[in-house]
């Protein structure tokens, strides 16, 4: 029977604090994903964010977002007051603003932990994840000891024990609320979705603390980045200016350092995304200081001898491999060895008759979109297409009478070969173009959507679209 879900970010959850968290807004969704009979809750990225808001670019790879803290629940362990959580409430719901959470939500989160007691299950936290959680707290306490200033920047290195234990305490309230949360879902029959990306930021602990796992010089600058070519969406490309991986000495050590993450990403999620997986097989490296992307040049990597260590390691991991982009015979080599369901992105499957991402077209061994966080949703995508486009969208999914748009897309999804369909909740609520996610290669009014309290009630819509009795594949 085909499997289905909903990509709904953390930060989009309901909130009178500003931003989603692990509260009983999340709990609430959960029951909703059931009331829908969905298999699957996909997030992105749970890590903190730094400048541009972005979870893609994180001071870690293995640290939670602290804005994902619940306060109710920091208020119920009696860490809290009524008080200082009616502070933290703000004026409006309908989106997020980053720069006030930095201004404001810290402050409580420092009351609370002024009140925490250090217990067993504490000291087992930090016994369990010692070897990146010290790093990561370090490297925050000395951030903040230099004004947010990248490491690179850094002319102060006092270290000052209590606030290491703040960012522990953050950590670890962070992972003990997600897993409360995790095990609610998963005992309820929804697995998460979550999201693995390929690069770290610069100004991370992972960089500072692991030079020569990067290509770096003698200074700690990048000698090289990342990013992607230019395309027919993008004439510059996209220059995303994460380092680049030291691959040889990876390689040489047998890639340790990825065993660690990976498996940091299978506590956190019972099915991993890998971002950007076509960087496994081949990376495209920009030299550092160039301001577009048009000179970058295209580098083997070894995705293959990487997989074969991770599957040995995680001999029963979920993978999903987010193949999009430049693809050639080396992505498609890698996919095949590593038998990973890819992605089928629909809103690019209607620009000719043989396109892959054409529900018809569509294998059993994929996850099936409509489109992810960083496409239009797809209400704004029907508004931008041709009339040309548009009469060929609506041929290929067979559009019926009286039917929506972008129903009769997701219903084309569901009567596809794909094992699975995951959709944005966003399309199911047919939301037009305030309410996408990211819009990539751009700063400003990025992650910062906010659903509605009323979602629940397309509850029934959205469950009309799955057959129970797994005969939707009919028609195609």
């Amino acid at each position: 029977m085909k499997k289905c879900g909903i990509l709904m970010p953390v930060f989009s959850l309901p909130s009178k604090y500003g931003i989603g968290s692990f509260g009983k807004e999340a709990y609430r969704f959960v029951d909703f994903l059931v009331e829908a009979n969905q298999n699957y809750w996909q997030v992105l990225p749970l890590n903190p964010t730094t400048y541009g808001d972005s979870p893609y670019q994180s001071p870690s790879a293995f640290a939670g977002n602290p804005y994902f803290i619940d306060l109710d629940i920091l208020k119920s362990d009696g860490l809290l007051t009524d008080e200082e959580c009616t502070e933290q409430i703000t004026n409006s719901s309908s989106t997020i603003n980053y720069d006030a959470l930095y201004k404001k939500r810290y402050s409580v989160l420092r009351k609370a932990f002024s009140r925490f007691i250090k217990d067993k299950s504490y000291y087992c936290f930090l016994d369990n994840n010692s070897e990146w959680l010290t790093q990561y707290s370090e490297f925050m306490s000395h951030k903040l000891l230099n004004d947010g200033k990248a490491w690179n920047e850094w002319t102060e290195f006092e270290k000052r024990q209590e606030e290491v234990s703040f960012w522990c305490f953050l950590q670890y309230e962070f992972f003990k609320q997600w897993k409360e949360l995790k095990c609610y879902a998963n005992n309820k029959g929804v697995e998460i979705i979550g999201d693995l990306p390929i690069y770290v930021a610069y100004d991370s602990a992972d960089v500072f603390n692991n030079h020569k796992y990067f290509q770096l010089d003698k200074c700690g600058n990048p000698t090289s980045v990342a990013g992607v070519p230019p395309d027919e969406y993008c004439d510059d490309g996209q220059l995303w200016g994460n380092p680049l991986y030291n691959w040889a000495l990876m390689q040489e050590e047998k890639f340790a350092w990825w065993i660690k993450r990976f498996n940091a990403a299978f506590e956190l999620y019972n099915i991993v995304r890998i971002d950007h997986f076509r960087g496994f097989a081949g990376y495209y490296s920009i030299p550092y200081g160039e301001e577009t992307a048009r000179n970058g040049k295209w580098f083997e990597a070894p995705g293959k001898e990487l997989f074969r260590t991770i599957k040995e390691h995680f001999p029963n991991a979920k993978i999903i491999a987010e193949d999009l982009g430049f693809l050639d015979e080396s992505v498609t080599d890698l996919l095949n060895e590593t038998g990973f369901p890819g992605m089928k992105i629909a809103q690019f499957g209607f620009y000719e008759s043989n396109s892959i991402y054409n529900p018809k077209n569509y294998i059993n061994n994929c996850v099936a979109y409509t489109g992810t966080h960083d496409n239009p949703t797809t209400i704004e995508w029907l508004k931008s297409i041709t009339k040309k486009d548009k009469r060929f969208f609506r041929k290929c999914v067979n559009k019926k009478l009286l039917e929506n748009d972008c129903d009769a897309l997701i219903r084309s999804l569901f009567q596809s070969n794909a094992d699975t369909v995951i959709i944005p909740i966003q399309d199911y609520l047919h939301l037009d173009k305030d309410s996408r996610i990211n819009t990539p290669s751009t700063l400003g009014n990025n992650w910062c959507w906010v659903l509605s309290e009323d979602y629940a009630k397309y509850s029934r819509k959205i469950k009309s679209f799955k057959n129970p009795n797994g005969n939707n594949r009919e028609k195609y």
